[in-house]
């Protein structure tokens, strides 16, 4: 019986793994219909769920936490069972004005209407935007409900606010393009929701009674002696002899005669007006910073801030088109044009090459040709496009006029009062010529003028003053850059020092001090966005990072050799952070992530898996450390971190699946990012099994499957970020 329970359970962990890689090249219809919705595949969970309560049965398990756990799975998969047997969906389309009685549900005969138990107008759609911007911040649709009996009443139904009448909820979904229509989902699943939702209550209550239970398994753990667990330094003559991490934070030095740039303070003081940048009212400041870092790769050039290399390109075109600011990394189109390492403007553009250096690989690209050299040529094209778009005046949105910001170069509207409509167009020639002739002070006026304007006609879209000096200050201090560099190289210096049997109490003061550092940007970073930062993966990583050093300065005194993990581990995901694909730009959450469900949910699993990636880098200095005591401080050290990062796991998995029934009527659609978080859980949930699985109780064999584990958080954090795609591709 336990054979065929192994058996079981791993097909279908590998049925879901290859289902995701199915959906990638067959699309989410097919894999909905021949696999999550085929009968089989719930025979398969019928039959897993069965012969687990068989087994356990046979056990005879009277640990009533554990009772609990187990049972709870069975809930939720019958839960789950009733809401595909019984629960119907559906979605209800309205234009304004007009009256609906049915909605519609897809079958796989087709499209079938079902009788609504009310009548529904939709009296108005509209979008709501975030002040000053196009972002949207929501979407309404205001209703007009007939029932039966003839009573009538309004009703609203937006993102994460829908309207209930008795099992059945109407969800906003989506909308025509021209306002005047809305899209509603329908949801009726009245028993299903209650069991699954007892069943995710049972489970919150077990994993948090796993830990505190005093018989339990994770309080006899904390309860073992330290004699064993590692208060003393542990030598790590196992790990390997030299380990070095070497920085070299060298820049080219710029080329030629140095450019012209306006003073710092004339810098500074164009760099306070307010933009609008991605969406979003920010300082221009903002702005400056990412032009630069896009353009070099780092927020300062040559010594020049970034609002002095901004206003470079500006007002002083031709001397900063010499400059080699251009960062271009190695590939085939660098090796095929001969081209430095740092270009500048001109490098691109040669009457002996033809013109446009890098015109012809365009060409190729938009024809199909999609490899490396053509991708590269593409990027280095947007790169160039910034300069020419900004000697255009196209991004310089800092013109607000009836809740709009408006470019110099835009089309103005109409109802613009000529005197306005002249200030907007001339007021950077006059700064031009100011520049050009050196009048700094008067730049300074013009610009104090300027902001004036802002805060008089913007007054309502600028950011408070308590965010504008938090994204000021934000952008002044490369914490994650800093952080990551000082993190990596106190990790090895710990490393080193616990070999030669050496203490590092300043170490502690140096991690609790970077600690700091972190929360520090972390918080301003919620200030200006107004959430907790946690909507995109690199925020994620910040937050991954934090967790591991709390973890670290709660565990660094019972366990010393946690020192050296947490800083490794935490410089590492600050590390990442940097890779070309995180974006750390700030910008406006989507209207249906705008949950304090999302936050919770997303919080919760980030540290489950900073924990679970601290077992990851115990399994490694276990198997180098293999057959000396570290091995086994190590897995006494894992285990301490695995069982509340499964229980911070499967929290965040089912409020996860809460968020998402409140949001838009399902709490399960087996996206990619579900279901391998679901296979992670199950993975990592076989660890804490190892009295039914005797080759767990080797130490090596432990560390082995914790370190192969980890794969899954790899694939669940970046794979379907990168690769797979889904709803959850928060990139």
């Amino acid at each position: 019986m336990k054979r065929a329970l192994i058996i079981l359970y791993m097909v279908v962990v590998v049925v879901m793994a290859a289902t995701t890689i199915v959906e990638k090249y067959q699309g989410t219809a097919f894999v909905s219909e021949h696999v999550y919705g085929a009968w089989w595949f719930s025979l398969l969970w019928a039959v897993l769920a069965a012969v687990a309560v068989a087994w356990f049965l046979r056990r005879k398990v009277r640990r009533l936490s554990t009772v609990v756990l187990h049972l709870s799975f069975i809930i939720i998969l019958a839960g789950a069972l009733i809401t595909h047997l019984t629960g119907r969906q559906g979605i209800v389309h309205l234009r304004t004005g007009q009256t609906a009685t049915t909605f519609l549900v897809s079958n796989p005969d087709g499209m079938h209407e079902h009788p609504l138990p009310f009548s529904i107008r939709l009296d108005r759609f509209r979008i709501v935007y975030h002040e000053g911007t196009r972002a949207p911040a929501d979407y309404e649709s205001f209703l007009t409900i007939v029932h039966p009996d003839g009573r009538s009443s309004r009703q609203q139904v937006s993102m994460n606010h829908i309207y209930s009448y008795n099992n059945l909820r109407l969800y906003q979904s989506s909308y025509d393009n021209d306002g005047h229509g809305s899209y509603l989902s329908v949801n009726s699943d009245p028993w299903g929701i209650p069991v699954t939702y007892l069943g995710y209550a049972l489970l919150f209550i077990a994993l948090v009674w796993m830990l505190v239970d005093p018989r339990g398994r994770y309080r006899q753990l904390l309860r073992q002696g330290t004699e064993s667990t590692g208060r003393r330094p542990v030598s790590a003559t196992a790990l390997p002899s030299v380990l070095l991490l070497v920085f070299l934070l060298c820049a080219p030095s710029a080329a030629g005669a140095a450019p012209r740039v306006l003073p710092p303070s004339t810098a500074d003081a164009f760099g306070r007006l307010h933009i609008l940048y991605n969406d979003r009212i920010c300082p221009l400041q903002t702005f400056a910073v990412d032009f630069t870092k896009k353009l070099y790769g780092k927020p300062r050039y040559a010594g020049y801030t970034a609002e002095q290399v901004l206003t470079g390109f500006l007002f002083y075109a031709d001397e900063w088109s010499q400059q080699p600011v251009i960062k271009v990394k190695g590939g085939p189109l660098r090796e095929t044009l001969q081209l430095p390492a740092y270009c500048s403007v001109n490098t691109f553009f040669s009457q002996q090459g033809g013109g446009y250096i890098i015109g012809p690989y365009l060409q190729q690209y938009f024809s199909g040709q999609n490899d490396k050299l053509h991708q590269d040529a593409a990027k280095l094209d947007d790169r160039l496009q910034l300069i020419m778009n900004l000697r255009q005046g196209t991004p310089l949105r800092v013109f607000p006029f009836l809740g709009r910001w408006y470019a110099p170069t835009e089309t103005l509207p109409q109802q613009m009062e000529p005197a306005r409509e002249q200030y907007i167009r001339t007021i950077f020639s006059i700064l031009h010529a100011d520049a050009q002739a050196g009048n700094y002070d008067r730049m300074d006026e013009t610009l104090q003028k300027l902001l004036k304007y802002q805060q008089r006609y913007g007054a309502s879209s600028l950011p408070s003053p308590l965010r504008v000096r938090a994204e000021r200050t934000y952008n002044r201090i490369p914490f994650a850059t800093i952080l990551f560099m000082v993190n990596l190289t106190m990790g090895f210096v710990c490393l080193l020092l616990n070999m030669f049997g050496r203490r590092q109490r300043w170490a502690l003061g140096v991690l609790a001090l970077s600690f700091l550092v972190l929360t520090l940007g972390l918080s301003l970073r919620w200030i200006i966005i107004g959430h907790v930062p946690m909507s995109n993966g690199y925020e994620t990583m910040l937050f991954m990072a934090w967790a591991v050093m709390l973890v670290t300065l709660f565990m660094q005194r019972r366990y010393p050799v946690m020192l050296t993990f947490g800083f490794l581990m935490s410089g590492f995901f600050q590390l990442v952070s940097h890779i070309s694909q995180m974006d750390p730009q700030i910008s406006h959450l989507m209207p249906v992530l705008n949950s304090p469900l999302l936050s919770l949910h997303v919080s919760v699993i980030m540290m489950s898996f900073a924990l679970l990636s601290l077992t990851f880098i115990c399994g490694v200095a276990g198997l180098l450390a293999h057959g000396r005591p570290l091995a086994l401080v190590t897995r006494h050290l894992s285990l301490l971190f695995l069982y509340p990062a499964l229980t911070c796991l499967g929290i965040g998995i089912f409020v996860g699946a809460i968020w998402a029934n409140v949001s838009w009527g399902t709490y399960w659609s087996w996206d990619p990012k579900e279901v391998w978080a679901l296979i992670t859980f199950m993975v990592y949930a076989v660890t804490v099994h190892d009295r039914s699985l005797p080759f767990l109780r080797s130490t090596t064999h432990y560390h082995l499957y914790c370190v192969l584990a980890f794969l899954t958080i790899l694939m669940t954090y970046f794979g379907v970020n990168y690769f797979l795609g889904g709803m959850h591709s928060y990139a």
